[in-house]
């Protein structure tokens, strides 16, 4: 193809994409979209990012060619800034299986067009890990280089690989021992209350910060998505020491929130959770994700965190954000 017929293909693709504001009546489509895209997650259903709606101005897009729906993204409106989206970890242009590169310039366009007209100054732009992908979808993260999109911050996850894992290190290893010792046992656990006073102490007593969501917010969430958000915990004779809780996807079983009391520390109550996670419960995940060991979008790094993850044999994953300005 020539230069010429590139250019020519591109404002074709253009012309033919359209935008649609997200509206309650497109609840519908919208899910069933994510449901069968090559990068959805359930955190794009509706149900899950209208947990918190009442802090965000809601100004998600659907993309059509020719009227088919080709492309959603998740996003809020603060100010003269749309965020995709600030409430979510990620949430970038989520994509048909049809998805060509031509098509998603093409939505990028439209895109920047849809936020001159109203009076948006730019996009924060949340990529979804590669991780996430059930086949590759880094089109967006190409649009965003021909549009002098900026990287602004890059978080740093540890990622196991699980049909090659490798092997645990000695102090794992050493904790795993401490736990069985004590005869540790591991269940799945409905009993968000105490995790979360578990949680609470630790942010408290190591931060001064409470967690980001209340057990209040995260209880109906997780009866909306049993199969998608699940605690586990160790326990010490019915005594609940340390806790996970697991945002699962198709790819990838991710550590979205994970607590031990100061007992727990002490006999490795928390590394036979890890444990029983990734050699069993997950062990045809295709990947098991820590989570982020950055502050400060990622200009600080937690290295001892770091450190007792990669010490299972993970390696790193980056969570990108970008900021694009509009011209």
């Amino acid at each position: 193809m020539t230069i010429l017929e590139s250019l020519i293909r591109n404002q074709n693709e253009n012309k033919a994409i359209s935008i649609l504001a997200y509206k309650p009546e497109y609840k519908g489509l919208w899910d069933n979209f994510v449901s069968f895209s090559k990068n959805g997650n359930f955190l794009f259903y509706r149900d899950y990012m209208e947990y918190h709606s009442d802090r965000f101005r809601d100004h998600s897009l659907l993309f059509f060619k020719n009227k088919k729906l080709v492309g959603l993204l998740p996003a809020n409106l603060d100010h003269h800034t749309l965020h995709s989206h600030a409430g979510l970890t990620f949430g970038g242009v989520i994509s048909g299986y049809d998805m060509s590169q031509p098509l998603m310039l093409a939505i990028f366009d439209k895109l920047l067009e849809h936020c001159k007209n109203e009076d948006i100054t730019q996009i924060i732009y949340k990529a979804i890990p590669h991780i996430y992908h059930s086949l590759p979808a880094d089109e967006d993260l190409y649009a965003l280089f021909r549009n002098d999109a900026k990287l602004i911050a890059r978080n740093v996850s540890s990622t196991i690989y699980t049909p090659e894992k490798r092997q645990f290190d000695g102090s794992r290893k050493e904790s795993l021992r401490k736990a069985k010792k004590n005869n540790l046992v591991v269940k799945r656990s409905y009993d968000l209350k105490s995790f979360m006073e578990i949680a609470k102490y630790v942010l408290m007593e190591k931060h001064g910060v409470r967690p980001v969501h209340s057990a209040d917010e995260l209880a109906p969430l997780m009866s909306r998505f049993p199969d998608n958000i699940k605690l586990f915990a160790s326990y010490k004779q019915e005594v609940m020491l340390a806790g996970i809780i697991i945002f699962e996807s198709a790819n990838v079983a991710h550590g979205q929130y994970a607590a031990n009391s100061a007992t727990g520390r002490s006999i490795g109550a928390q590394d036979i959770i890890e444990d029983y996670l990734i050699n069993e419960y997950y062990k045809d995940k295709k990947y098991f994700d820590f989570g982020i060991s950055t502050l400060k979008l990622g200009r600080e790094l937690n290295e001892g965190l770091l450190t007792r993850k990669e010490g299972f044999g993970a390696s790193a994953t980056t969570y990108d954000f970008y900021e694009l300005k509009i011209s």
